[in-house]
């Protein structure tokens, strides 16, 4: 086995190949920098890794995409990287609610849904174009704000006081509504809209009143997309590449240990690689992983601050999740899915159960991969997930128990529980969205809040990271810079809130502030740029960023090197 060849030296150390460190990455490789990514999987992604099994693949924790669209806030960045980016599919049929005695779909013309519900409750009328209105207004909001995505770590007096008053702009339409939180917020903010109790069944899994708006304005201005074709793990693969491109290393199956300081400012990792010890020396490091463990475990004690991490402790997170992925003998569509993902609820349980983590009661998202891109599975064959909000905590984590090391051991009696709980929410969809589809199952395969963790390290599994909110905004839970000097966080834990755009936004904000202190021409480019001062080209062609051929050709699926090799044998 050969060792890895480091270079002596590197302008920046990355921690994590997720999508947020990966933009990070790539941003600063095309600013002519010298960086070396570290990640403790086998290959790039994070929560975008995806899997594959026998000659199908699955996305990891993918439902849909936002702000991946042109004009979009990740695709913005994406632009500036590489025309040759995977490309978003904008989707039609968009969000299936589905209980007992209801059924209704969100497309991207959401006023098919509103007529729909006027036509049923004729007396909420009023209420219901209210509600549809409202929900329009913010997604405007969200449309408007893809312009407005740098960190005020970046920016003089006169741009934060500029700056503040865009996010006051944006944030007008939802003040109004933040109070309506919680099982009896949520109950007077839909009844304000509907007197109907039928009509408030439909969001008897939503958590507030904005979450029940939000997806429909997000409809409104077409910000649903589907991954690209090859699944959601070839965003992180092209921007492997990119690195790779330009000259600049990613590891792999690298476990970093700790973050060498001198004084108090960062210079570089030791970490761990097939039982051999390494260390790799930079100006800057940037960890694009799980801030607790980075605090807690890989700087010196007196580094953070005991207060702080105290708080970091205590901050809300997302939760976990219980994913299902299944392999099917013939399409998705045969077993009656189509396009949408299918909001699944038991509308007979307490709003309050809905994200419990009991999987007789949690809501379900079921998602048909293989429905939209057929690259996934084998041709008459399909895949399709099932999700679950889980929690680490469930069942005493999991019925696992712990090394001396602290870490999660996986017994005979969490295999069993893990399969317990599949079949449970097979049972759920067989029941109310496919009959027959036990039968169908080629095999399936179970990832746990366990599973999250023992593969991104991020606290108890959490998907995203910490919550927006007005306690974590009040702990400035969010943050870039941290004490310890050239150590600048990316990824999700720079950032409140979760998904691809805000990875995208961590990671090339964590690059801005690089470049506002390594190359200022650069930063002022992409500054402007992130503002929507000037157009891509400018900062395509600008020299002081290095030129890039979009030469990464897309590899082939499983499913698609199995067809390919079909054909060869007739």
């Amino acid at each position: 086995m050969r060792p890895l060849t480091l270079k002596p030296h590197y302008d920046v150390t990355i921690i994590g190949a997720g999508v947020g460190g990966l933009t990070t990455a790539a941003l600063l490789s095309k600013a002519g920098m010298s960086v070396c990514v570290l990640d403790m999987a086998d290959h790039p992604g994070g929560y975008l890794a995806g899997f594959r099994r026998k000659h199908f693949r699955f996305d990891t924790a993918i439902h849909w995409l936002n702000q991946c669209a042109p004009g979009g806030m990740a695709c913005k960045i994406f632009d500036i990287l590489g025309s040759d980016h995977p490309t978003a599919v904008p989707q039609k049929r968009i969000r299936r609610y589905k209980g007992d005695t209801f059924d209704y779909l969100l497309t991207n013309n959401p006023d098919e849904f509103k007529d729909q519900l006027i036509k049923e409750f004729p007396d909420d009328r009023e209420g219901i174009i209210r509600f549809f209105k409202t929900a329009k207004r913010l997604g405007k909001s969200f449309d408007d704000f893809s312009d407005f995505f740098r960190t005020e770590e970046t920016m003089n007096a006169f741009e934060r006081m500029a700056n503040k008053r865009h996010l006051l702009k944006f944030a007008m339409p939802f003040i109004p509504l933040l109070r309506y939180d919680g099982e009896e917020g949520i109950k007077k903010g839909l009844a304000k809209f509907f007197k109907n109790e039928k009509i408030h069944k439909i969001f008897c899994s939503d958590t507030s009143l904005l979450s029940c708006l939000v997806p429909i304005g997000w409809a409104y201005y077409g910000d649903f997309q589907s991954p690209p074709k090859g699944g959601a793990q070839v965003i992180p693969e092209w921007m492997d590449y990119m690195v790779h491109y330009y000259g600049n290393d990613t590891f792999y199956k690298c476990k970093v240990k700790q973050i060498l300081v001198d004084g108090n400012t960062a210079k570089g990792v030791k970490f761990e690689h097939r039982g051999e010890e390494y260390e790799v020396h930079s100006k800057y490091v940037v960890p694009a992983c799980d801030v607790e463990t980075v605090y807690e475990k890989m700087l010196p004690a007196s580094a953070i601050p005991a207060k702080f991490k105290a708080k970091l402790r205590n901050a809300e997170v997302y939760s976990s999740s219980f994913t299902l992925s299944i392999a099917l003998d013939c399409p998705t569509e045969d077993l009656g899915f189509n396009e949408e993902a299918i909001n699944l609820c038991n509308e007979l349980v307490p709003r309050s159960e809905h994200q419990s983590g009991d999987p007789e009661k949690t809501e379900l998202s079921i998602l048909p991969p293989s429905l939209r891109d057929k690259s996934l599975a084998p041709a008459g064959q399909g895949t399709l997930v099932i999700y679950m909000p889980a929690y680490m905590h469930y069942k005493d984590n999991w019925l696992t128990e712990k090394d001396e090391h602290g870490n999660y051991v996986r017994n005979e009696a969490y295999h069993k529980l893990k399969n317990e709980v599949a079949e449970i929410l097979i049972a759920r969809v067989e029941r109310l969205v496919a009959p027959g589809l036990r039968s169908h199952i080629l095999f399936y395969d179970v990832a746990t809040p366990i599973t999250h963790h023992r593969y991104t390290g991020n606290k108890d599994g959490t998907m995203m990271g910490a919550k927006p909110g007005r306690a974590n905004m009040q702990n400035k839970i969010a943050h870039y810079r941290t004490p310890v000097k050239n150590l600048i966080l990316s990824g999700h834990w720079a950032e409140l809130g979760g998904g691809v755009p805000i990875a995208v936004r961590a990671g090339a904000n964590a690059a801005l502030l690089i470049m506002q202190q390594e190359n200022k021409k650069a930063f002022k480019l992409l500054a402007n740029y992130m503002d929507g001062k000037i157009p891509a080209a400018d900062v395509i062609n600008a020299p002081c960023f290095k030129p890039y051929d979009n030469s990464w050709v897309q590899p082939l699926t499983p499913a698609q090197k199995l067809a390919l090799r079909e054909v060869k044998a007739v």
